[in-house]
């Protein structure tokens, strides 16, 4: 059996290449809010699928949306997105575990840097293919899974978007 991959790369793939045009017509904390509830609703249950006692990816979620009420400063929260990136790592060998929580984490993480949004779908993505179709199946159906599900989240983004978002991020993509 070939090694899981831990995450999509193709950053020249028209699926990722339409998320980050949208992503750039949006404010941080759009894009905090909209990764966080994706994130609640498709990615954290695959992470309890396999870790239900386990809370680090949902106290990261948490400590998100309590920054972004003002309830928090952000060294708490970046102390709970660090317990999220652990439980990633200590998730080794479980490919639909780890890419979850390594979404989740970047998701979460958002909150302090737009950029990380784009590994919130790299990863989330991912997760969802390895959930429906198993770590047997070869990448070109994997890829084609996580890019159908990059397009879901792309129009999960599309629902809360600001039209003529005043204060767009600006992100330095490094591809």
């Amino acid at each position: 059996m070939p090694k899981a991959r831990k995450m999509l790369s193709d950053w020249k793939a028209p699926y990722v290449q339409s998320l980050m045009r949208l992503i750039e017509t949006q404010s941080k904390s759009t894009l905090a809010k909209w990764a966080v509830d994706y994130s609640q609703r498709v990615i954290l249950p695959l992470w309890c699928k396999y870790y239900p006692e386990d809370q680090r990816p949902q106290s990261a979620l948490n400590a998100a949306l309590e920054w972004l009420s003002g309830a928090i400063k952000l060294p708490q929260a970046k102390a709970e997105i660090l317990k999220c990136h652990s439980a990633a790592r200590e998730a080794d060998g479980n490919p639909v575990a780890q890419a979850s929580a390594r979404a989740i984490g970047q998701c979460a993480s958002t909150i302090h840097s737009a950029r990380h949004c784009i590994g919130f779908a790299f990863y989330g993505a991912l997760a969802v293919a390895y959930d429906r179709l198993g770590t047997e199946a070869t990448w070109t159906q994997i890829e084609q899974c996580a890019a159908e599900e990059c397009g879901r989240m792309e129009a999960a983004l599309h629902v809360v978007a600001v039209e003529n978002e005043p204060n767009p991020v600006k992100i330095d993509w490094k591809c």
